[in-house]
């Protein structure tokens, strides 16, 4: 597996401004729309989880469970990019990532922020 499975993040020139700080230089807040968030619930695969058990025997990375993780907050991601530019926005403030088990069956990760409509100063 190489780098590119273990990272996610924006391409080069993003319809909607994920950052995490609470401005971006060179532009300043035009609109507040608010909230936006991302949400996705995955399940433990079978044979990830029997690999994690054996590995953590021997230690070192949980690889299976790294790329899903990976993938999880990529797509919560993805939703939240599409609900800030179903309401009109150009920028997400302030982005975050939230990860919590659900009802041990799986992993729950949110991806929020705060829409705004950025303008170039």
């Amino acid at each position: 597996m190489g780098i590119d499975d273990y990272g996610g993040g924006q391409g080069p020139e993003p319809t909607v401004l994920v950052v995490t700080t609470n401005d971006v230089p060179g532009h300043r807040v035009e609109k507040v729309i608010g909230e936006v968030f991302g949400l996705t619930v995955r399940s433990r695969h079978l044979g990830s989880q029997l690999g994690a058990g054996l590995k953590s025997l021997v230690g070192g990375e949980l690889r299976g469970l790294t790329k899903t993780l990976v993938e999880t907050r990529n797509q919560a991601m993805e939703r939240l990019v599409e609900q800030a530019r179903t309401r009109g926005a150009n920028g997400v403030l302030m982005f975050r990532f939230d990860v919590s088990e659900a009802a041990d069956i799986g992993t729950e990760v949110c991806a929020y922020g705060t829409a705004v409509v950025l303008v170039r100063e």
